[in-house]
C-alpha cells in the first residue's frame, strides 16, 4: 500500500474539494480501513531518523505540538514540496541562505548514507 499521494485519499480529497462531503468521508474511511488492515504488523513509518518513538505516530506528533520547534520527520517531505513550489518565487535564492543540519540515521540507513 502506498500512503504518499494515495490514489483513494486524493480521491476523496477531490470530492471533499467538490463539496461532496459524505463521498469524500467514505472514501477516506477506505483509505482509513485499508491502512489499518496493511499495517497491522508492518511498520508504516517513513522515518529515516534514529528515534524512540519510530512508528508511534501519536506520541511523536504531541512531542511535536508540544515543543514547537520543527514538524516530525514524515511530514517534512510534503512540507519542503510545498515550500519549493514557494522558493520559486524567489529562484530558489534561500538556498543559499539554508544549511542541512546532520542527523543521526537508524542503522539500516546509516550504511546507505555512509555509501554516498
Amino acid at each position: 500500500m502506498v500512503i504518499e499521494g494515495n490514489t483513494k485519499e486524493l480521491e476523496a480529497m477531490r470530492e471533499f474539494h467538490k463539496g461532496n462531503r459524505k463521498e469524500g468521508l467514505r472514501l477516506q474511511e477506505e483509505f482509513a480501513a485499508a491502512f489499518r488492515e496493511e499495517y497491522k504488523e508492518k511498520d508504516h513509518c517513513p522515518c529515516k531518523k534514529a528515534c524512540r518513538y519510530h512508528g508511534n505516530c501519536r506520541e511523536c506528533v504531541a512531542i511535536h505540538r508540544a515543543h514547537q520547534e520543527h514538524v516530525p520527520n514524515c511530514m517534512r517531505p510534503l512540507l519542503n514540496r510545498k515550500i519549493k513550489q514557494l522558493s520559486e518565487l524567489t529562484e530558489h535564492t534561500i538556498a543559499k541562505e539554508i544549511e542541512a543540519p546532520h542527523e543521526i540515521l537508524r542503522k539500516e540507513f546509516e550504511d546507505a548514507q555512509k555509501a554516498l
